[in-house]
């Protein structure tokens, strides 16, 4: 098992050349691992099968974590050329099961497994060519480039945990056997769990930006809390355990199970966890690739939900009110367990980070301080939902790894897996994942006095997105009416038919909404998750919450509903999609109208989608830009500005002029107009800008 166990390289050291062949070393064996992990997939056809009616099928996956790397360095410009842009677009976004992931079989032409194989292949030299060339200081930080090199690496160890998880859930005709991937062998009558005393504890939560291990965003920033007395399970729930549960119909009795819990049962028909097997009385035990007898001494795997009902079932059986550890009271034991972080800690010392098998091990193995699997064997479900903690603030490169998760609808999980490896096994690291969703995770439960900290709504904490907010749903300022409104008014009024239009730059979606007032159909595009989400939000759940900064420190907290935007009739005629308006994903097309607002000045390359936006347009389309044409290198590198600058003979070079230039053989330019809007920064202070509104009809 060692040949795939590799520890994450630290951020320090003294030599650049050392640490550039450390990061390449470990760039090949993840991309190595990650590609050996889909051998057990039987032949190429199983790639076009789901193992999970929620996800996309595996072919997907084998190419998302390969086009991850180029649509980053795209982002972050550090390179200026795609590989394939069709698989850039189609393997983009679409893991998490969230209202813009798009699974709809009928939206994707997925290409051959062989061709992804050749993709991944030049994906790979690219990368290393990079790692030979980028430069870099140490110690290495967050505005490195090669820091996103490391961010695509990471990114494809949490992939390699997950497609193990998807591979498990696929039947067994369509999985084979790996030679080196080692089932534990070892089995045995479930040990009788106890409970352990940890005492009152101070947990201070996060780290700083000078940490010398990679993190990601929600890492990142100060939590402290003091936690009083409480009391801890020795082991891991193992499947003998959770067994009494199982055979006492725990899955039978609604007293267990909350809401969410009820609404799993229903959907799923689940009488016992997803991985065993029900065959002629007798309950087994699914692994990646065999089935096998119940090891009633390996833990349990299961969702939140279930390990939550068992709680509520202990609880009642014992006179005790059991419930899973708090994300605070998990370090509390982390720390009690006098466990070092890496690169100091041991991983012969438990079973994760493939240091000992591809599967669970039974749960009195390892232990740590009279506490066994702290960390290892499986993920442990906390009753924590995931936050950002104070100080947080998302990367540039990837403004969309957490703040979707920041929803009151994903639990975190701690401790690392068998599977885990890179930042999932660092002491710092923070996944959060839906309630109703397998990992290779189980649990142990506490008793505990301590009460859940209240989490605070992300679009309240998030201050652009709450800036936007106010943008788009706040109040008129300065005599200057609703920007998004307007913009839709203007669309709708060139447009000849109005059967679908596409909000392009969406952002917190208000202008979706009024496009909705007169098509059957409206999209919203943002490439921003953190915007997408608000309008997602309104739609799903009625309402947005967020702050308007007043002064100083000081803020309101405002919301808004569907129904005081006379939105209720509107909403099932809105939908709302991340993705690239260079690079949009081929389903999206048959527009009546493109609206692209202030979105022009912000692309990286404007001209790709100027280039081709005429074939999202249906006949008589129209498309509309508004822009202040406020051009900004962090945003589009010099040489792609439409205007704003002098050419080599010294003229000067307004925006107009090259739109009319780009896109006079498709469209005809009918409408040119100025449109002001105002963005509140404080009570006293507003940004007040001029938008330049040019309608293009497509040529027929």
């Amino acid at each position: 098992m060692r040949e795939f166990s590799t520890y994450p390289i630290t951020l320090d050291g003294n030599d650049i050349e050392v640490k550039r062949q450390e990061i390449r070393e470990y760039f090949h064996k993840t991309f190595e691992l990650f590609e050996k992990v889909f051998e057990l997939l039987k032949n190429d056809e199983v790639f076009y099968k789901k193992s999970e009616i929620t996800r996309h099928p595996m072919i997907f996956y084998f190419g998302h974590t390969a086009t991850f790397y180029i649509n980053k360095l795209i982002a972050m410009k550090i390179i200026e050329s795609r590989i394939n842009p069709e698989f850039e677009s189609i393997f983009a976004v679409g893991v998490d099961e969230m209202a813009w992931d798009d699974i709809t079989s009928s939206h994707y032409v997925w290409p051959k497994v062989s061709e992804v194989r050749e993709y991944r292949k030049q994906v790979r030299e690219l990368v290393d060519k990079l790692i030979a060339d980028i430069d870099f200081t140490l110690p290495l930080r967050d505005d490195s480039g090669m820091w996103i090199i490391l961010m695509g690496i990471e990114h494809e160890r949490i992939h390699v945990e997950t497609s193990l998880v998807l591979h498990r859930q696929m039947p067994l005709e369509f999985i084979k056997n790996v030679k080196e991937f080692n089932i534990c062998d070892k089995f045995g009558d479930a040990p009788t769990n106890e409970m352990v005393k940890i005492p009152a504890w101070h947990v201070e939560l996060g780290k700083d930006k000078s940490h010398n291990l990679y993190g990601w965003d929600n890492e990142y920033g100060k939590y402290e809390q003091e936690l009083g007395e409480f009391q801890t399970s020795k082991y891991l729930v193992s499947n003998g355990e959770f067994m009494q549960f199982v055979q006492e119909g725990g899955y039978e009795n609604e007293a267990f199970w909350d809401e969410e819990g009820k609404k799993f049962l229903k959907i799923t028909g689940a009488k016992y966890p997803a991985f065993w097997v029900y065959e002629k009385g007798e309950y087994k035990y699914r692994t990646v690739s065999s089935i096998i007898h119940m090891p009633q001494n390996w833990p349990v795997d299961v969702n939140a939900l279930e390990a939550e009902a068992f709680c509520r079932y202990k609880s009642q059986k014992e006179g005790l009110n059991y419930m899973l550890p708090s994300e605070a009271e998990y370090r509390a034991m982390y720390e009690y367990a006098l466990l070092k972080n890496i690169p100091e800690f041991d991983d012969a010392k438990a079973n994760l980070n493939f240091a000992h098998y591809f599967s669970s091990c039974p749960v009195d193995t390892f232990v740590f301080n009279g506490i066994y699997d702290v960390v290892g064997n499986v993920w442990q479900w906390s009753r924590t939902p995931i936050f950002g903690f104070e100080g947080f603030a998302v990367h540039a490169a990837y403004d969309d790894f957490s703040t979707p998760t920041f929803d009151d609808k994903h639990a975190i999980i701690s401790g690392a897996s068998w599977a885990s490896s890179g930042n999932l096994i660092m002491k710092h690291s923070r996944y959060a994942f839906r309630k109703h969703f397998y990992q290779n995770a189980g649990f142990r439960y506490v008793i505990s006095q301590t009460k859940q900290e209240r989490v605070q709504d992300i679009y309240e904490s998030d201050a652009l997105v709450s800036q936007y907010c106010e943008f788009q749903y706040g109040d008129a300022h300065l005599g200057v009416k609703n920007f998004a409104n307007e913009c839709a008014k203007i669309a709708s009024k060139f447009a000849k038919n109005k059967t679908k239009a596409l909000d392009l730059g969406c952002a917190t979606g208000r202008a979706s909404f009024e496009l909705a007032k007169e098509f059957d159909a409206v999209e919203g595009i943002d490439f921003s998750v953190r915007f997408v989400q608000v309008g997602a939000k309104l739609k799903e759940e009625g309402y947005i919450a967020f702050s308007s900064k007043t002064e100083g420190d000081l803020i309101q907290k405002k919301k808004v509903t569907l129904e005081n935007l006379g939105y209720e009739k509107l909403k099932e005629k809105v939908s709302f999609w991340q993705g690239d308006a260079c690079n949009l994903k081929p389903n999206f097309h048959s527009y009546d109208v493109v609206m692209a607002t202030n979105l022009i000045d912000r692309l990286y390359q404007p001209k790709l989608f100027l280039q081709t936006i005429d074939e999202r347009l249906n006949k008589d389309g129209i498309l509309m830009i508004t822009s202040p044409y406020t051009w900004q290198e962090s945003s589009t590198k010099k040489e792609f500005w439409l205007g704003g600058y002098k050419n080599e003979n010294g003229v000067e070079i307004k925006t107009i002029d090259t739109l009319k230039d780009i896109l006079r053989d498709k469209f005809e330019l009918i409408h040119l107009q100025d449109l002001e809007f105002v963005i509140q920064e404080t009570d006293r202070k507003f940004q007040h800008t001029i938008s330049e509104v040019s309608v293009w009809k497509k040529r027929t």
